[in-house]
This record gives structure tokens, C-alpha cells and sequence, in this order.
């Protein structure tokens, strides 16, 4: 059995329109104690979407993950990603207000004994009203709700500032952490060049 490449100390070039951020691998071993549910501003809903149609699907995942250069399933080949929406073992929820989409929760448990938070995020608007701890506490239970040993999620440099003490707060504990370098979607087309001006655009072809 190989290892995984180590980066040297010091500094690393990256590629010419490639991106690199730091992400943090978090797990719980454990379902946490549950914690008192906190009033929110609006009624909101939670509900499973089973084989969701692609181009709703990136819709959604666009709207929650544009800020934070989200682009993993705009550049997956759809049958790729058709089959792991359809997988029995990746269920995906939509979070609702009213009429309108607030956010998504994607969990995946085709691994046996434990599940992947994939994807949970919420739409900008929906940011700071409680929303968040909503939507955690519906995943926390749904994954306990089966026979796992593991919950584990991954964040980055990339995401919202709050994301990681958010995950730590819920019971998360770091495990890991690891490089990803990747193409900027900002480059290719798939996400707007104004997409996440938290990271810089080194657009070297200008």
C-alpha cells in the first residue's frame, strides 16, 4: 500500500487558473446530545426529493454554493451525478419557507457504517435566521436515524467564515486536513467571474 503524497514544507506554485484552499475533515463517532430548538423568524420545512431532476438539482446547489465557488456538481458528467442522486443510499433534502427554496442537505451513506454529509448550505437570504441550526438538527437526526458508527462532514478555506466553529459547535471534531486544488469555475464559464470576490480571480490570460 502506497501513502499519500506529502507537500513539502514551505510554499507551493499552483498551476496557472487553479485554485488551492485548506479543508478541514470533521467527524462525530456519536449522535450528540440534542440541543434546545431556538425560535425561528419563519415556519420552514424539510423535505426528501427522491431521483431529482439534474437541472433542479444544480439549480438549487448553485444558489446555495455560488459565494463559496461550489462547482464540483456543475462539472460532473450528468450521468455521473444521475447516479448518485438515484443511489438508494444518498438521499437529498430540500429546506423550504413558504415558497421558497432556503437550502439543501445531501447525505450520503453508500459507504457501510457511516454517512457523508455532502452537501448543507443555505441560500445567502436565508443566512443568520436560524435556519442553519434548523437544518442541522434535521440531519443530525436523519443520519443517527440509521445503523451508523460514523457522521463526518469536510469544510475549506472557501466556505463562509462561520462554517467551521458551526460544525464544531454541532459536534464535529477535526480529524484531518487536506489540500484541494482544482480549476476555478470562475474560469470555465460555470460559475459568474463575480462569483466569491473573497477569493482572488488570477485571470492569467487577460
Amino acid at each position: 500500500m502506497t501513502s499519500a503524497p506529502v507537500l513539502p514544507d514551505g510554499y507551493s506554485d499552483v498551476p496557472p487558473g487553479m485554485l488551492a484552499n485548506v479543508v478541514t475533515c470533521l467527524q462525530m463517532l456519536q449522535r450528540p446530545r440534542p440541543k434546545p430548538a431556538r425560535p425561528l423568524e419563519r415556519p420552514l420545512t424539510l423535505e426528501r426529493i427522491e431521483k431529482p431532476a439534474l437541472t433542479d438539482y444544480r439549480a438549487l446547489f448553485r444558489a446555495v454554493g455560488e459565494d463559496w465557488l461550489w462547482s464540483s456538481r456543475l462539472v460532473m458528467p450528468d450521468a455521473e451525478l444521475a447516479a448518485i442522486l438515484q443511489h438508494p443510499d444518498v438521499e437529498v433534502y430540500v429546506l423550504g419557507g413558504g415558497k421558497q427554496r432556503l437550502g439543501l442537505l445531501e447525505l450520503d451513506f453508500r459507504q457501510r457504517g457511516e454517512c457523508e454529509l455532502a452537501f448543507f448550505g443555505l441560500v445567502p437570504q436565508a443566512i443568520g435566521q436560524g435556519a442553519g441550526r434548523f437544518l442541522m438538527d434535521q440531519a443530525l437526526a436523519k443520519a443517527w436515524a440509521r445503523p451508523i458508527e460514523r457522521l463526518w462532514v469536510h469544510t475549506c478555506t472557501f466556505d463562509h467564515p462561520g462554517a467551521l466553529g458551526f460544525y464544531r459547535r454541532s459536534g464535529f471534531v477535526p480529524f484531518a486536513f487536506q489540500v484541494e486544488v482544482q480549476a476555478d469555475p470562475r474560469l470555465s464559464g460555470h460559475l459568474p467571474r463575480g462569483a466569491a470576490p473573497h477569493v482572488p480571480l488570477a485571470d492569467f490570460s487577460a
